[in-house]
């Protein structure tokens, strides 16, 4: 009778202690049954009390409770898209893309060119022309025939061929008519847009993958705190109670020791839990571009319901990635097509106007204009065109059989991400049944242990399951949530366009 009344009067302050905890939390709206997996010192709204453990899969909640909670997701993956650095970088390579369409584009239009030159020469060749020997004669006889010297004589003159003395400027203006190089490249340059713009939303999809799981880990090492903490403050009173008990005299130090070792292994396992939050707030902060130690606000209500399954689930029409496989088989055809049009004749034409002249003289005699056509015609290359067009057609093939190749990986990592996501839920449903049969083992070893027909020892083990499978519960959230994210990815299904910054 003894034993029983010592134990009884034991475990009444344990009671109470437990009762104040679930009231703590009662009166924050959070459900006895969810008071363990509440952190201390978090405020939750009353809407999302029943959140903290969800509900059955397929149970029905407020739908404004899931619009608000993926609002304050979105929110984040917006802020991600504005400051993430990786995705700036991509920005900047499609940036560079289309200035290189918008270049290849303008080789269309006219080309005006200044051109000028001087030179000033001296020595060199010469042409030598003996007008003295071909004129004086000549002069010297009509002289004495006019009895006057109207005709002086005639120096020979030698020309230095290299211009002295002398300019020439002009403004050029040319045009291409005919070439199929300039054609195919602007084509070429537009796929190339075409495939960065699905590389940016290639690396956004996976951003949100990487946002949404490292929001969930945090998700769920802030939970493990919070059920650490809780299980410490029952400890502490247990050791508290123990005390009491060997100062009176009423039994002796093992129960004590226990509770100080379960008191030092809380402790350590708070160490880790806090160690891992804190790591994974600093990941979170990462990809958004901010300070790592910025507060995160958690909605629970995410985790109400699991997501239902994606219709289509065999559907990776909407990769990216393909469509950057398919942009690439473009661009090498096009420039298949392009070696190939070496036989298309090149043509183009050009207007000249000018001013030429020695001693930079500049009149009606010095201006001029020239125009002209140009064509280029390439007949023979020495089956140099024959073998680009064969490499041409291998990089076809290559790129054919590349995706082939990805589309297969896509669809096997989408078969990956459905079983893992099913897998998700079924351990979802599990932990909640385990967590379930806990709290109700420890409630039935509660009351044995008022009765005193339990040693302190069996309650602490009911007291070590409860905890793990709180745990497990918080894991198996957030394993869902992320398993989810996943199946998104895999299938491209998450609209980007709608959290576009």
């Amino acid at each position: 009778m003894s034993t029983i009344i010592t134990k009884g009067a034991m475990l009444i302050p344990l009671l109470v202690a437990g009762c104040s905890v679930m009231a703590q939390y009662a009166g924050k709206g959070i459900s006895p049954q969810n008071a363990l997996v509440a952190a201390p010192g978090m405020s939750y709204p009353a809407a999302d009390s029943a959140a903290v453990l969800p509900a059955k899969p397929g149970h029905d909640s407020s739908s404004a409770h899931t619009d608000h909670a993926a609002g304050i997701l979105d929110e984040y993956i917006r802020e991600a898209f504005s400051n993430n650095k990786g995705l700036k970088d991509q920005r900047f390579q499609l940036d560079k893309s289309l200035a290189a369409l918008q270049e290849a584009k303008s080789l269309f239009g006219p080309n005006i060119t200044f051109m000028g030159n001087y030179t000033k020469a001296g020595g060199g060749r010469t042409i030598d022309m003996p007008i003295g020997d071909l004129l004086n004669p000549v002069y010297a006889s009509l002289n004495q025939l006019t009895n006057s010297h109207q005709f002086p004589q005639v120096d020979n003159v030698s020309v230095l061929l290299n211009p002295d003395n002398f300019y020439d400027a002009k403004f050029r203006t040319s045009l291409p008519l005919i070439n199929a190089e300039i054609y195919y490249n602007q084509k070429i340059k537009k796929e190339e847009l075409t495939r960065q713009q699905a590389a940016v939303n290639v690396y956004k999809r996976q951003l949100v993958q990487d946002i949404k799981t490292a929001y969930f880990q945090y998700y769920q090492a802030s939970q493990a705190v919070a059920i650490y903490r809780n299980t410490l403050s029952l400890i502490q009173e247990s050791i508290r109670i123990n005390e009491s008990m060997v100062r009176n005299g009423v039994r002796n130090n093992t129960a004590l020791y226990r509770s100080q070792t379960e008191k030092e292994k809380t402790d350590a396992a708070i160490s880790k839990a806090l160690n891992e939050q804190q790591n994974a707030r600093a990941y979170f902060n990462f990809l958004l571009n901010r300070d790592l130690n910025r507060d995160i606000a958690l909605d629970s209500s995410l985790l109400v319901n699991p997501p239902a399954p994606l219709a289509g689930s065999n559907n990776i029409s909407g990769r990216e990635e393909l469509q950057q496989y398919k942009s690439a088989a473009t661009a090498y055809r096009l420039n298949e097509k392009l070696q190939k049009a070496y036989i298309i004749p090149r043509l183009s034409t050009f207007l000249d106007l000018g001013s030429q002249s020695t001693a930079f003289r500049f009149d009606d005699k010095s201006r001029y204009y020239l125009f002209g056509v140009n064509l280029e015609w390439t007949l023979f290359g020495s089956h140099k065109y024959k073998y680009r067009i064969k490499q041409a057609t291998l990089d076809i093939q290559a790129i054919e059989n590349a995706t082939a190749q990805t589309t297969d990986a896509l669809q096997l990592q989408l078969y990956q991400a459905g079983n893992n996501y099913r897998t998700a839920l079924r351990n979802l449903t599990t932990a909640e049944s385990q967590l379930s049969f806990a709290q109700r083992y420890y409630r039935d070893q509660l009351k044995v242990y008022k009765e005193g027909q339990l040693l302190y020892i069996e309650l602490v083990d009911a007291q070590n399951q409860l905890t793990q499978a709180q745990l497990q519960m918080a894991v198996s959230q957030a394993a869902v949530q992320t398993a989810y994210a996943g199946v998104e990815r895999a299938q491209a299904s998450y609209n980007i366009e709608s959290v576009q910054p």
